[in-house]
Parts: structure tokens; C-alpha cells; sequence
């Protein structure tokens, strides 16, 4: 996801973060190196090394700080974010247990009653197209139980 702009907003003691379709925002409080008064933030910018996907800003005294947008999902809970995040830590554990499993790849892939495509399509952690039942139904055939908890926030 790619930061159109952003901006410092003192009176509310957090960056504003203008992406193609919202506005989010990411507080002074969650930075490494918060502003204070003594300390102002002196100058903030989309980080184009990043690809647009950070901003950096510049303290007064001339200390530097950046901010990925993950961060600032993760932050604002994007459940567009909170589902990829799902989705690779699921990949990442049907590649271990892929890697530590008896079963030949082709009987996996007969079982799931796919293509060997779509197989290795699942197996990208990079791929966030597939979907969660997908996941699931792979970590079935690989013996897995899997449970999903629901608990309230620890503060």
C-alpha cells in the first residue's frame, strides 16, 4: 500500500496518513523517537526509498525516524492487514509441516484435489490471493487441527 501524503498534526499528537483509499492515523506516542516540546518535530515526508511505503520525519535536533505502513495498519487494525497477516502466518505453517510430513507432494496435491499451480500458489507466502479456507483445507490434508481463538485485548 502506497502513502499519498502525511502529515504532522501537533494538536492531536499524531501523524495523519493519506493512502489511495483512507486516512490513517499513527500517534507520536508508538514512534522510537516521540517529539517533545524541548524537541519538535521539524519536518515529516513520504519516504520514497521506501517505494511510498514509509515516511520519515526529522526532529529539531536533527534526529531522523521512520514509520512503515504496516506499522501504521497494524496500528489502526486494517482487516485487510489483519487478514494477510493471518494468511502468511497459516503459510508459513503449512510449509513446515510440508517440509516434516511422510507425504509425497503429488499425494498432497491429489488429496486436495487441486492442480500442482495451485498447490505451489498456496505455498507462497507472498501471495495473498489465495483464500483462508484454502489454507485450511491444505493444513487438513497435512493432519494439522487447526483453532481459532477469539480472546479479549490484554491492555
Amino acid at each position: 500500500m502506497k502513502i499519498r501524503s502525511v502529515r504532522a498534526n501537533n494538536r492531536r499528537k499524531a501523524f495523519e496518513v493519506t493512502t489511495a483509499a483512507r486516512r490513517l492515523v499513527f500517534p507520536f506516542a508508538r514512534l522510537e523517537m516521540p517529539p517533545t516540546p524541548d524537541d519538535p518535530i521539524a519536518l515529516v515526508r513520504v519516504d520514497r526509498e521506501l517505494g511510498a511505503e514509509g515516511f520519515t520525519y526529522t526532529l529539531n535536533s536533527g534526529r531522523e525516524g521512520t514509520v512503515h505502513i504496516e506499522d501504521v495498519l497494524e496500528y489502526n487494525q486494517d482487516p485487510d492487514h489483519l487478514r494477510d497477516l493471518l494468511l502468511y502466518r497459516l503459510t508459513l505453517e503449512a510449509q513446515k509441516r510440508i517440509a516434516a510430513t511422510p507425504l509425497a507432494r503429488r499425494e498432497i496435491i491429489r488429496r486436495l484435489a487441486t492442480s500442482p499451480t495451485q498447490f505451489y500458489r498456496l505455498l507462497d507466502q507472498t501471495n495473498y490471493r489465495k483464500s483462508i479456507d484454502q489454507m485450511l483445507r491444505l493444513l487438513q490434508v497435512l493432519d494439522c487441527e487447526v483453532d481459532l481463538v477469539v480472546r479479549a485485548k490484554s491492555a
